[in-house]
């Protein structure tokens, strides 16, 4: 097989290029990492020894892409599929990389902000100015990104394209972490459709077993963005 996938199913830029690569129905082996366990570490960073996932593995070509991004472009230029990710044309290719890095940047990074301090031993080492910022920034994101719905299906309007990819999971976990604010009526369909989309609800399917560890799994809805998830 020419393609493996070093990734973790419960992490967001993973889910980025899953859905890239469900979108396509492109044939990759999946490497799940654990990083308790030595030898999934030691394998991570022989392929990538930044130690960052996701990180694909083209064995035919020789090639080691990391950064989610990145793999998405290689797959769109070396493994295209039906449904191209990234435009054709260089002004709408460029639309498609501005909110690519829109929800990285500015989504999927204050709200990993909100897991990370949570995440820590106790109250003495929480940040509490530094959440109250990726708080700010995300109801700043989250006003950009309800003015750009305003009439679009689609990040690009009518097609699904890498910042789709992009948008679903900073969405599907910043939602949980710092809620939607009560009129962001556009967010709240685009979301819809985007877990309503088959690439994206498989994504999330076979994350199920996963969430249990999501810091936030408490506060998340039963039926969050349409799925069941277990209750711990």
């Amino acid at each position: 097989m020419a393609l493996i996938l070093f990734y973790h199913p419960l992490a967001s830029f993973c889910h980025k290029v899953l859905i890239a690569l469900y979108e396509n129905n492109t044939a990759f082996v999946p490497e799940v990492i654990r990083h308790d366990l030595p030898s999934d570490r030691a394998a991570l960073l022989e392929a990538w020894p930044v130690g960052k996932m996701p990180v694909l593995r083209d064995e035919d070509r020789g090639k080691t892409i990391p950064e989610s991004s990145l793999v998405i472009e290689y797959l769109d230029t070396h493994y295209p599929g039906a449904h191209a990710l990234l435009p054709r044309t260089a002004d709408e290719a460029l639309q498609a990389r501005l909110w690519d890095r829109f929800f990285d940047l500015y989504v999927q990074v204050p709200m990993q902000k909100h897991v990370a301090d949570r995440l820590r031993p106790d109250d003495a080492q929480r940040d509490p100015y530094g959440v109250a910022e990726a708080a700010a920034t995300l109801d700043t994101a989250y006003g950009m990104l309800e003015a750009h719905l305003e009439s679009r299906q689609w990040i690009l309007g009518d097609a699904f394209s890498m910042a789709d990819c992009a948008a679903a999971p900073a969405l599907f976990y910043a939602g949980v972490v710092h809620p939607f604010p009560e009129n962001a009526v556009q967010i709240r369909r685009y979301f819809e459709r985007l877990m309503a989309r088959p690439s994206v609800r498989r994504t999330y399917e076979e994350a199920q077993p996963f969430i249990q560890y999501f810091p936030y799994r408490s506060e998340m809805p039963p039926q969050w963005g349409g799925v069941d998830w277990p209750q711990g």
